[in-house]
């Protein structure tokens, strides 16, 4: 079975509009290799033709857009029950798309209802409009996994105000829909019944012909008539982070990793969010909480080319050592949630280990011809 299905509607103009549905309901869409290397070829195609006009990019199920990456399959590759050069082709791949969404021609709509997780947010952020609705979760989760936040994350978690991707990348903490807007992570929240309402408006919609046409322009008035008609949704969601904007500022406030995670791990809150998100960081991987401010240090002036070039090293070093593997054994294989992380505390990490993890794995990086 194919777990990515391939749609082209027909507008009322004779123009066409192509939807990628993301088919694996039952892994809450999880991105495997074989997706990835089904998106990647349709969507250079429909670059180069004249007729398609925009791509949806959505899921099956209301309960997730796409969870994250195919990671126990990277597991079984690395504790070898699996291909060994499974981890470099896979995450190579999934930045290639990752990096050609950013950059492609034509306007990508993507649909986050539900579950956005890890390699379901390199989906998102990637996207030319990126859709949230009522149900929407955001979440780059990796410190529980014994990874870091990837996707590209080094770059759109870097742009963020007030130190606040730095929060959520080393605590994992979720992001509601008036949140993600109000950070930027997402341009239009609609109510996400409409679904069907917003591809019928892009069939109907006239699209113009050669230089007349504005693919952008139609999406974006399709895209604002709909968010306004959505209003109601999301009037009774609240914005915790919003809210505690000053508070995550003083949080973050401070010169070393560990200065940071003690600061957070002491704030008093009687906040449900913030007490799962002090749970999460508490039980998170050392190394990961180390390497994700090394990283976002190191990614802060990195063009997009190079902040995925960096991740791809990154990524492949973590599948060699044993933090990512155990991790994921913890939570996702054994499902004991007890894992050996290699070091106890933070301030444990030696600065050597780091390093190691951060130097390139070859002479010549698989992604040197991107941004070329």
């Amino acid at each position: 079975m194919e777990y990515v299905t391939f749609i082209e509607h027909a507008t009322a103009d004779g123009h066409r509009i192509g939807e990628i549905r993301l088919n694996a309901e039952r892994s809450l869409n999880a991105l495997t290799l074989d997706m990835i290397d089904l998106i990647l070829p349709q969507l250079e195609r429909w670059a180069s033709d004249e007729r398609l006009q925009a791509v949806l990019l959505d899921s099956e199920g209301d309960k997730a857009f796409c969870a994250g990456g195919d990671v126990v399959n990277l597991y079984r590759a690395i504790v070898g029950e699996g291909e060994p050069d499974f981890p470099e082709r896979f995450f190579e791949r999934e930045y290639r798309l990752d990096y050609y969404m950013h950059t492609y021609p034509k306007p990508i709509i993507c649909w986050g209802n539900g579950i956005v997780m890890g390699g379901g947010m390199g989906l998102l952020s990637a996207s030319s409009h990126r859709v949230v609705t009522e149900t929407s979760r955001l979440a780059m989760p990796e410190v529980t996994i014994g990874l870091y936040p990837d996707v590209g994350a080094s770059w759109f978690l870097n742009r963020l105000p007030h130190a606040i991707g730095r929060f959520l990348a080393l605590t994992g903490s979720p992001v509601n829909a008036r949140d993600a807007l109000w950070l930027g992570l997402a341009d239009r929240g609609i109510e996400s019944s409409q679904r069907e309402a917003l591809i019928d408006q892009l069939k109907r919609a006239a699209w113009g012909e050669g230089e007349h046409t504005d693919a952008h322009g139609v999406v974006n008035a399709t895209l604002r008539e709909l968010e306004e008609a959505s209003r109601p949704a999301f009037q009774t969601l609240s914005s915790p982070i919003k809210e505690a904007d000053e508070h995550l500022r003083a949080m973050m406030d401070h010169d070393t990793t560990e200065q940071t995670v003690a600061a957070i791990l002491r704030a008093e809150s009687e906040a449900p969010w913030l007490q799962k998100a002090q749970a999460t960081l508490a039980h998170g991987s050392p190394v990961s909480i180390r390497l994700i401010d090394a990283q976002l240090k190191r990614a802060r002036h990195m063009s997009l080319a190079e902040v995925f070039r960096a991740e791809l090293a990154l990524s492949v070093q973590c599948c060699r050592h044993r933090e990512f593997p155990e991790g994921v054994r913890a939570l996702l294989v054994d499902k004991d949630r007890q894992p050996a992380w290699t070091y106890t505390e933070v301030s444990d990490v030696e600065d050597a280990y780091i390093e190691e993890l951060m130097r390139e794995p070859w002479e010549r990086n698989p992604l040197h011809d991107l941004g070329r």
